[in-house]
């Protein structure tokens, strides 16, 4: 396996331990009455991220912004794997994007400011590097 593979698994695994971290105290904070339910905003008066603490909301947001990041990150592993394109580049650029992704957690979680920003410009930049590496011959 690839180091790119390996990180991205690894990633899927980050990805369930921040879903884990979300869920728990947002079914502690609202009960089973309203997390087992469709959630439906008209019927709760609000989106289910907005009705959880500070916190958690922003644990809500981290989980939804490394769904939307680990999209790019797939993509960039495919990309390498595939195209046969794997280099120290390529391996150190996707242990860059789990760093940040990990980091990224409790800069948001604890509302470090810039630094949230730039933590998620590192792995945002690793992963487009990834990409365009795999232009280079």
């Amino acid at each position: 396996m690839t180091p790119e593979l390996t990180v991205l698994a690894l990633a899927g695994l980050l990805q369930g331990i921040q879903f884990v971290l979300m869920s728990v105290p947002a079914n502690i904070e609202l009960g089973p009455k309203v997390t087992t339910s469709p959630r439906d905003p008209q019927r709760l008066g609000q989106p289910l991220e907005q009705m959880v603490s500070v916190k958690t909301g922003r644990l809500f947001r981290a989980l939804n912004n490394h769904f939307e990041a680990l999209i790019l990150f797939t993509i960039a592993v495919v990309v390498v794997t595939l195209g046969d394109k794997s280099t120290g580049l390529s391996a150190a650029c996707a242990w860059t994007y789990l760093a940040a992704r990990v980091l990224y957690i409790p800069a948001y979680y604890f509302g470090w400011r810039p630094w949230r920003s730039y933590i998620w410009m590192v792995g945002f930049l690793a992963t487009m590097v990834m990409i365009a590496s795999s232009f280079v011959a």
